[in-house]
């Protein structure tokens, strides 16, 4: 039996290790912080996701923290116009056989962790070196740790330690983009009557988000500005919630009410990395942000972590080592990379100003809104990440 080593128990790393377990790989999960939790508040679930972790038999806890939105709305910065309205909920859940939830990060977190044996689980384990001796990999821990491990998968995030290890140290490219993320208790914004909807803000250089997680309690919202430089690269910078209003003045009073409703705000800069050419090398493997960064603009980031898990497992149970983790890759890297692009390019539509292009974009919008899920995205949304990993040899589904 191949063992696994997962750096890294995030979400990514925990749905690869609870896949890899159902496969019935030995499989043991490395974390470096001393517990483990999700920074950050509000997370997309799309049915390519959703369905994986059903499988997984996470249905239950899924249903009971998370929230089926009603549909997409998309709106204009001042007045609030709808731009589009595309349909989730039942509608999604009829077409691809599975939801589309909206949780809070650490809600998806618990349920993860829920699908592992504690003894599986390893915490304060801080990768400081790897070798591939060719028939397994020595992991070695600082205070001196130690693990050899037939596959090493590096879960690690978008400061991996594993991608350094692989292919040498990289600079993240800061997008130009600052993001002030909270969440709000829903009661103080009863008086609104919000929809159970994830609704998009576009305006002028900059976008807002909100959404109901956590069984409707609470709100997260994102407000994303266009800023010229950064320095750091972090989820856990302290905001203020009054900068976060000033840099929406004149946007719609419901925008500024959820804003303005806030305890406390955090500050996240944006930064992402251009699609690695490879992210195997012998024995060893890359999954989830340390493979793939991409910007939040399409709501598939740990979406994508949790298909590379289903992936990995399936090559795994099929395939030697070796040629278990070519395959993985080049299953995988031609749709993250996709994504990448894509979710990249959802920066400059989100952003436009007022005017011709502006204009355009809101009237292509108006006359896709009725089928804009089930034909731009039914690609993305039917893709079965544990099915067809080796089928689609080579493809871009």
């Amino acid at each position: 039996m191949t063992s696994v080593a997962v750096i890294g128990g995030g979400i990514g790393g925990l749905t690869a290790a609870a896949c890899l377990l159902q496969a019935g790989l030995d499989v043991h999960v490395y974390e470096q912080a001393s517990r483990l939790s999700e920074v950050g508040a509000g997370v997309q679930v799309s049915p390519n996701a959703s369905r994986i972790l059903h499988r997984l038999g996470l249905a239950g806890p899924l249903a009971a923290t998370g929230v089926k939105p009603l549909a997409w709305h998309q709106r204009r910065w001042d007045n609030g116009r709808t731009l589009l309205r595309a349909p989730l909920a039942e509608a999604l859940e009829a077409t691809y056989g599975y939801p589309h939830y909206q949780m809070h990060r650490a809600d998806l977190l618990d349920a993860l962790v829920g699908a592992l044996p504690p003894e599986r689980i390893h915490l304060g384990h801080r990768v400081v070196g790897l070798t591939d001796g060719g028939d397994d990999v020595d992991v070695r821990f600082a205070g001196g740790q130690r693990v050899r491990a037939g596959v090493v998968v590096g879960a690690d995030g978008i400061h991996s330690a594993v991608r350094q290890a692989l292919f040498g140290a990289d600079q993240a490219h800061f997008t130009g983009c600052v993001a002030y993320r909270g969440v709000v208790p829903a009661e103080r914004l009863g008086h609104l009557g919000l929809e159970v909807t994830a609704q998009i803000w576009l305006g002028p250089g900059r976008h807002f988000v909100h959404y109901f997680i956590s069984a409707r309690r609470l709100i997260n919202f994102v407000a994303v500005i266009e800023q010229d430089e950064w320095t750091r690269e972090s989820w856990t910078d302290r905001g203020d919630v009054g900068d976060a209003l000033a840099a929406y003045a004149g946007w719609h009073p419901q925008v500024r009410q959820i804003i303005g409703a806030a305890d406390e705000t955090f500050r996240w800069a944006l930064f992402d990395r251009p699609p690695l050419p490879r992210w195997s090398r012998g024995r060893v493997t890359l999954l989830g942000d340390a493979a793939h960064a991409m910007l939040p603009f399409m709501a598939q980031g740990a979406a994508q972590a949790i298909e590379d898990g289903a992936t990995l497992s399936a090559c795994l149970r099929q395939l030697p080592p070796v040629a278990a983790l070519r395959r993985y890759e080049e299953v995988r890297l031609p749709r993250t990379s996709r994504l990448q692009e894509m979710s990249a390019g959802n920066k400059t539509r989100f952003h436009l100003p007022d005017g011709d292009a502006q204009a355009e974009r809101d009237s292509q919008m108006a006359e896709g809104s009725r089928s804009w899920s089930f034909n731009a995205l039914g690609w993305l949304y039917e893709h079965d990440a544990g099915e067809t990993s080796l089928t689609a040899h080579g493809s871009r589904t």
